[in-house]
């Protein structure tokens, strides 16, 4: 028993309509994997049994779709090429393997599926799109290990998956229920998402060790993608024949021990700037003026018991203010330094945002620009632009003069007196 591809010139004429019965998928979502053919009885043939597809009847199969001629439990031809195929009792086996290679071929002849006694005779179709939108969420927290913030921490993420069936035979001997006629990825994702939860926790913590900062973790949907797949393939190809596409992370949340490491982290990193420092202390001083000013027993008690804390910390936040000025100052001094250092090895600017110290570009090879030569206006101001930054007035041209009787000119000779050029 086997499948013949039909004719297209047989498909659009009358001999359609000739055919037995024509073998259509039943409706296909976007989370069905496999789903049975469903026989529409054309002509004569309206008291063929159920269990039997007559001799000549036609099996269509749409793109993206991995048919299965079924006899008896068995797997004795497939197609994976979209089009008509008839059926013929009496042919061998025509396996049109489309782009999925020779793997196919190799699963069948490895599982050795072939032909038995016609008892019961199916079509099966096999879901080849991209299975999208499988969700996910970690039951625990995931150890993460952040460079950054040199702690252990702990994440919990939700998110989509997505996989792709890469050898339909094997996903159909290994991963379907028997007698199953539709298939769902909700049906069987039970024991997947347990092993695809194991597969995400090694791939977190690869990312951990790669050093990528936890806070990241969301934005590198490709990156944890390429690290699943490492962890998951090869299992799931060699035993089922799917393999896992895209991981997408909705959501990051952290228990609340790494919330407080990280909010105590972050909040050192600031204070650490001595200009933060300062207006938390001149803040700290004017949160205590309104808190006196709305005392209820009256702003002068306020302001008095204001008074004497001050007067007992008075020395430490004037000291604080006194070493976040002098750090201040420093990191001024340092900018101003640094940019002398710069001015000194005549540091420029390309026009692709590059700086450097040579003649040309480092980034984009362009040239250093000449510089703008200087020029004296008559009101006595030096400028390097085109017009005068005290007067207004314009360059003089290149090559212009002044004439003793002030006039300027181009020429070889003044234009007012007559005098020749110096």
């Amino acid at each position: 028993m086997g499948i013949i591809k039909a004719a297209v010139q047989a498909m659009s004429g009358g001999l359609a309509d000739q055919w037995l019965e024509t073998i259509e998928p039943y409706e296909m979502g976007e989370h069905t994997v496999l789903t049975e053919g469903i026989p529409v009885r054309r002509g004569q043939n309206k008291k063929g049994t159920a269990q039997t597809i007559s001799n000549g009847s036609v099996i269509r199969v749409y793109d993206n779709q991995f048919m299965m001629l079924v006899d008896g439990g068995k797997i004795v031809d497939y197609t994976a090429e979209p089009g008509y195929y008839t059926v013929d009792n009496s042919s061998m086996p025509s396996m049109f393997d489309g782009n999925l290679g020779n793997a196919v071929k190799e699963t069948f002849d490895r599982l050795r599926f072939g032909g038995q006694t016609p008892r019961n005779q199916k079509v099966y179709y096999v879901n080849l799109q991209e299975i999208k939108g499988i969700k996910f969420g970690t039951r625990n927290p995931v150890s993460y290990f952040d460079n950054f913030y040199n702690a252990e921490l702990f994440l919990r993420a939700h998110g989509t998956y997505s996989i792709r069936i890469t050898d339909p035979i094997r996903f159909y001997a290994e991963a379907v229920p028997r007698n199953a006629s539709r298939v769902e990825i909700e049906d069987i994702n039970e024991q997947y998402m347990n092993e695809f939860l194991e597969g995400l926790q090694a791939s977190i913590n690869q990312m951990s060790a790669d050093g990528i900062r936890i806070s990241y973790v969301p934005s590198k949907s490709i990156e944890l993608s390429r690290y699943m797949a490492d962890a998951m393939d090869e299992s799931w190809r060699s035993m089922r024949g799917i393999e896992i596409q895209s991981v997408a992370i909705a959501s990051v949340s952290y228990d609340e021990e790494s919330k407080n490491l990280i909010q105590m982290r972050n909040q050192g990193a600031m204070m650490s700037d001595p200009s933060v420092r300062e207006g938390y202390v001149q803040g700290a001083f004017a949160r205590s003026m309104e808190k006196a000013a709305a005392n209820p027993n009256g702003a002068m008690a306020g302001f008095m018991g204001m008074n004497l804390g001050m007067n007992a910390a008075g020395s430490a936040m004037n000291s604080a203010s006194a070493v976040n000025l002098s750090q201040m100052q420093m990191n001024q001094q340092k900018e101003a330094a640094a940019k002398a250092e710069k001015e000194q090895k005549d540091v420029w600017t390309c026009s692709c945002g590059t700086e450097n110290t040579g003649n040309f570009c480092s980034n984009c090879g362009s040239k250093k620009p000449a510089p703008k030569q200087g020029w004296t206006c008559s009101c006595g101001t030096e400028n390097t632009g085109n017009f005068c930054s005290n007067c207004g007035a314009k360059r003089p041209e290149t090559g212009s003069w002044t004439c003793s009787c002030g006039t300027q000119n181009q020429g070889k000779f003044c234009s007012n007196c007559g005098k020749a050029r110096p």
